[in-house]
């Protein structure tokens, strides 16, 4: 059951609408490298469809109708998109939930030292990663740091033209001997992701070393200058001092724009694509969304990297607790109702797919497997050891979201995450269905996943749009 290649189908107008959309895509990635600043642009692209806010609604005592247009923000990075059809609620949503979270590198709480004439940071990484992929690419660091007097200061150094990059370093070849014999998982060990900032030492006076107050750059000067010369420097440019890590989220992702990849243009080679090439499409699907039957909703989570914990992971409450405030506000409040709604709920877990690397072959069973330029992916099952961790979607409901698909003409595939027993992997699909909801993965084949630089189709992007249209009209 091979599938066609969706370039082969498209019309002069599909191939515009088509970059069209992944330049948006290309600019959305290149300026959102964190949860933070996905959620950000989602709440302006919401407020610019005319979704109003959760906490606005409530206070006017507005009474939620058919299309009303809902959004809710958890902790700036998580948020939720809620457009109410015509059907009742009861009656169950149609959802769209993607994660916002990358890969990447973050800054530990005390993060500063000095070493040999260097200033580094130390970090901790974040997800899953092969540690050796991350040394001698530019880096650029972004996030926020908490003041004690309750000020949240921005911070994004490394993607301005003008900006300094930073890196991690690694051993030169010539001495590498010893390096080379090591397996690849400790070939560069995660004590040693540490980011080079600095080497210009602060040059102070004994004069002015003598008078400096106790604790300051210029006091610390004597003892490990370099490093005092970059406390000085984010007091003075950033506006915060090293104590103020303790409550930073500061993280170290590669530097500069995603870019189209191919001599005919045809890929996109970006940061973060797993899993933002599907919470974009997922987002825009939501925001163009018109008249529909049934509710429409649009997750962006956190945390999916390393299990979808925390307060703004999908394993937290935030989702039922706002679908919960929107039913209260549409009159039909109740522990009951709600409950009918999520189990009638119908939801495409948007999480990208392992794309059939010819390089690496291996490790993909062709006939299910999922190839770049072929539409959008249906994963029926992912985890791993005998589908262990995974959501197994029901035949009836794959069989709806294949009538679906059909309906809006779009090109798709299906596929397992690489052979029996090589690996796998997982989504927030488990999470959701513990309500009794249908849901399945669908998103974008991806090849390098969870590499500093992933490369995905252009078509799989659009097909994804598309099919995600499609199931919040027909689904």
């Amino acid at each position: 059951m091979d599938r066609p290649n969706a370039w082969k189908g498209y019309t002069e107008q599909d191939l515009e609408e088509l970059e069209r959309f992944a330049d948006g895509y290309i600019d959305f990635i290149s300026q959102c490298k964190t949860e933070r600043a996905c959620c950000d642009r989602a709440v302006e692209m919401a407020k610019e469809a005319g979704y109003i806010s959760l906490e606005q609604a409530r206070d006017q005592g507005r009474t939620l109708v058919a299309g009303d247009r809902i959004y809710a923000v958890n902790r700036g990075k998580n948020v939720i998109l809620v457009q109410l059809g015509e059907k009742p609620l009861e009656q169950g949503f149609n959802i769209l939930g993607a994660h916002i979270d990358s890969p990447r590198l973050d800054l530990k709480q005390n993060p500063v030292y000095e070493s040999s004439d260097f200033v580094l940071l130390d970090t901790h990484y974040y997800g899953g990663i092969k540690k050796y992929q991350w040394v001698t690419v530019p880096l650029a660091i972004c996030g926020v740091v908490a003041l004690k007097d309750g000020r949240v200061l921005q911070v994004n150094v490394g993607d301005g033209e003008d900006d300094p990059v930073f890196c991690v370093t690694d051993l030169l070849i010539h001495l590498a001997g010893d390096q080379m014999q090591k397996k690849a998982s400790v070939v560069v060990e995660g004590e040693q992701l540490d980011v080079l900032a600095g080497s210009r030492p602060l040059v102070v006076s004994d004069e002015d070393a003598e008078a400096a107050e106790e604790g300051s750059p210029e006091k610390l000067a004597a003892k490990e200058p370099v490093k005092a010369n970059l406390l000085k420097l984010l007091k003075e440019k950033y506006g915060f001092e090293e104590e103020d890590f303790l409550s930073a989220e500061l993280e170290v992702v590669p530097a500069g724009r995603a870019r189209s990849c191919g001599f005919d243009g045809s890929m996109v080679l970006g940061y973060g694509q797993d899993d933002r090439v599907c919470a974009y499409p997922s987002l825009v699907a939501q925001l163009e969304a018109g008249d529909l039957e049934r509710s429409a909703v649009c997750v962006l989570v956190d945390k999916e990297e390393i299990g979808s914990v925390g307060a703004t992971g999908m394993d937290s409450l935030f989702f039922e607790n706002t679908i919960a405030e929107v039913m209260e506000l549409a009159g039909v409040g109740g522990m009951l109702p709600l409950r009918r709604a999520l189990a009638a709920s119908r939801m495409l877990s948007s999480d990208v797919s392992a794309g059939l690397d010819p390089s690496w072959a291996s490790s993909f069973e062709p006939k299910n497997s999922a190839f770049l330029g072929r539409g959008l992916v249906f994963n029926k099952y992912t985890g791993s050891r005998g589908k262990s961790g995974s959501n197994d979607a029901s035949a009836e409901f794959v069989a709806r979201v294949r009538k679906v698909m059909e309906q809006g003409e779009v090109a798709f595939q299906t596929a397992e995450l690489g052979k029996v027993d090589v690996g796998g992997g997982g989504t927030i699909a488990y999470i959701p269905a513990k309500y009794g909801m249908d849901v399945i993965d669908a998103g974008v084949a991806v090849l390098s996943m969870h590499a500093p630089w992933e490369v995905t189709s252009k078509a799989d992007i659009y097909e994804a749009l598309k099919g995600y249209r499609a199931f919040l009209k027909y689904a």
